[in-house]
């Protein structure tokens, strides 16, 4: 069995994948038995948990994504009520991202409303005792400093679609995360990420598609989706020199260590 632990079944175009039955069959036929879609914004919690309930093998993340713009706010109360869904099994994506956000980073408060944003879905893991799916860009030194400021050790998670160096990996890890590698690990001028993914140990990696962006080689620039994740597992188990089924078991056993499944 393999996990593709982010994609984000909901916004697959039909026109270029396919219908989710369609998208759920052939993830099967390549091996990919379970399904961890995200939900990124309030008026994408519903679709996530209906699929979630569909679906025997697709499970539900909640949470609101760092770029989503700043007047969407979510009280305690409704993002608690959505993630305590049986099928949710984590609270995310949420994080720091500066990179579409320089001019307003030399303001006064600056990205202020982004750090109250992430410490609330903390603080509501925490409570839930659920891990966090995190995101970052340009933001890593201030996302591990929150991490560890709001106790986030306590449930800990996933560093998503990781591209960091492996300092920053094996600090995410001594906080209790695990590093997922998209399809990027596939790219042929992604040689500092290979070093990384080559580096860590196999029992804190997990691998994921982000679907539908981020296809691995040989698709890349087309549209990706949750089978594909088998290319991860195949890139990876070159870059460590093991077996295909060795990857793909530890990646799965990860996986459901972490959500406790």
């Amino acid at each position: 069995m393999i996990v593709d632990s982010h994609c984000h079944l909901n916004i697959l175009p039909e026109d270029k994948v396919g219908t989710i039955d369609e998208v759920i069959a052939k993830a099967e036929e390549l091996g990919v038995e379970r399904i961890l879609c995200v939900a990124i914004n309030p008026s994408q919690w519903q679709e996530v948990l209906d699929l979630a309930d569909r679906y025997e093998g697709v499970y539900a993340s909640i949470g609101v994504h760092p770029c989503e713009d700043k007047a969407v706010v979510v009280s305690d109360e409704d993002l608690i009520a959505a993630a305590s869904h049986p099928k949710v099994i984590a609270i995310g994506e949420v994080g720091l991202d500066y990179y579409h956000f320089e001019e307003e980073l030399k303001t006064e408060g600056g990205m202020q409303w982004q750090h109250d944003r992430f410490a609330q879905h903390i603080r509501i893991a925490k409570q839930l005792n659920k891990p966090l799916i995190i995101h970052t860009r340009n933001s890593t030194p201030d996302c591990l400093v929150m991490l560890a400021k709001e106790g986030a050790e306590q449930v800990g998670g996933i560093m998503h679609c990781f591209v960091e160096d492996l300092a920053t990996a094996e600090q995410a890890i001594e906080m209790g995360f695990y590093i997922s590698f998209s399809g990027i690990v596939t790219f042929k001028n992604a040689k500092t990420l290979k070093a990384v993914a080559s580096a860590l140990p196999l029992d804190k990696i997990l691998v994921e598609t982000d679907a539908p962006y981020l296809a691995p080689m040989p698709f890349r620039g087309k549209t990706n989706q949750p089978g594909y994740t088998r290319y991860v597992v195949e890139e990876i188990a070159k870059l460590k020199e093991l077996p295909f089924e060795a990857v793909a078991t530890a990646t799965t056993d990860n996986f459901n260590r972490l959500f406790r499944l």
